[in-house]
């Protein structure tokens, strides 16, 4: 009888792995953007993120963050966009492609501008200034 008592446990664990592991992998795999606004900002910064019509609202304070988790498999029409804007400035849009698997960290200047000092050149490559809005990166 106490042979079977480790095949028990083992398949046990096995059981309880094949089912963790999906939320793990979907969990890792999933492409995250971070919008992080400079510590020296002035206004606070009010922000729409926009994936895929999933939509959420929200107000960044000087050094705050805004985080959003794509989607692991993009169809053809998938789309990720951030606003941002003070009660003083003209808004400003960006069309971001998110990588597979990874964060993609984007940071804004104390004027609400993309930092390109600071944004890495390949996650610059993937924005894009959305159809009819100011260029994020001028002021």
């Amino acid at each position: 009888m106490s042979v079977n008592k480790p095949k028990i446990r083992y398949r046990r664990w096995v059981f309880l792995i094949l089912l963790i592991a999906p939320f793990v992998f979907w969990y890792i795999a999933s492409p995250v953007v971070a919008v992080n606004f400079s510590p020296n900002g002035k206004q606070e910064f009010r922000y729409i993120w926009n994936t895929q019509h999933r939509i959420y609202k929200g107000d960044m304070p000087a050094g705050g963050v805004a985080v959003e988790q794509g989607h692991i498999f993009p169809g053809k029409d998938f789309f990720m966009m951030f606003d941002w804007w003070t009660d003083t400035q003209h808004r400003r849009c960006i069309d971001i492609t998110p990588r597979w698997g990874r964060t993609i960290d984007i940071y804004l200047d104390d004027i609400g501008r993309i930092d390109t000092a600071k944004t890495a050149p390949d996650v610059i490559a993937r924005l894009k200034q959305c159809k009819d809005d100011l260029d994020p990166f001028r002021p």
